[in-house]
C-alpha cells in the first residue's frame, strides 16, 4: 500500500535495491509483529487518509495502537477535560472509561483543579499514555465505586494569626 501511494517517497527511501526494502521489512515485521492483519491495514490505510509523506516505524506503531484501544475511549485532550469537568465524589461519577478516572487521580485532582492546562495537560498526558500502553498490553481497569471518607484534620489556628486577622478587620471598619 506504501509504495503504491508513496510512489516516489519510496523509491527515495529505498531506492532499487530489494536489499534496503528487504531490512525495511525485516524490521517492521519484528517491531509489528503484536498486530493482526486487520490492525495494520486499518492503521496503513488511516496514515494513507491523513499525510502525505511516507510514514515512520514509530508512525505505523501509533497508528496500530490506536486501533487497538476500545472505541469509546477519548482522545488524551477529551479525556482531560473530561476529568476535570467531574465533579467530586469522583469516583462515584460515570466515566467514559476508567482510565480516564485513573489518569485524573494519577495526575492529582487539586493539581488538574488549580494550575493552567499548559502546565498540568502534559503530566496528565504522560499518564494517560502509560495507562493506554497497558490497555493495549491486555490489562483491565475499573474504578473502586466505594464512598471516599474525607478526613478533615482541624488545627486552630495560632493566636498570633487570630490577632492579625482581628487587626485587619479593623482597618476595614475604620
Amino acid at each position: 500500500m506504501f509504495q503504491v501511494n508513496y510512489h516516489n517517497q519510496y523509491y527515495s527511501a529505498f531506492g532499487d535495491s530489494s536489499d534496503s526494502e528487504n531490512l525495511a521489512k525485516k524490521l517492521w515485521l519484528s517491531k509489528l509483529n503484536e498486530f493482526s492483519s486487520n490492525i495494520l491495514y486499518r492503521a496503513a490505510e488511516k496514515i494513507i487518509t491523513e499525510s502525505e509523506y511516507l510514514p515512520t516505524l514509530n508512525k505505523m506503531i501509533q497508528a496500530c495502537v490506536y486501533f487497538k484501544l476500545p472505541p469509546r475511549l477519548p482522545s488524551p485532550r477529551d479525556a482531560y477535560h473530561e476529568a476535570c469537568r467531574k465533579e467530586s465524589p469522583k469516583n462515584m461519577q460515570t466515566w467514559s472509561h476508567p482510565i480516564v478516572y485513573l489518569a485524573g487521580r494519577d495526575t492529582g485532582w487539586l493539581q488538574m483543579h488549580s494550575e493552567i492546562d499548559i502546565k498540568v495537560f502534559p503530566i496528565f498526558n504522560n499518564v494517560f499514555q502509560q495507562y493506554c500502553k497497558r490497555l493495549v498490553d491486555g490489562e483491565s481497569f475499573s474504578i473502586d465505586a466505594e464512598p471516599q471518607s474525607v478526613e478533615v484534620i482541624e488545627k486552630p489556628a495560632s493566636k498570633k494569626f487570630n490577632i492579625k486577622q482581628l487587626e485587619e478587620l479593623n482597618t476595614l471598619f475604620e
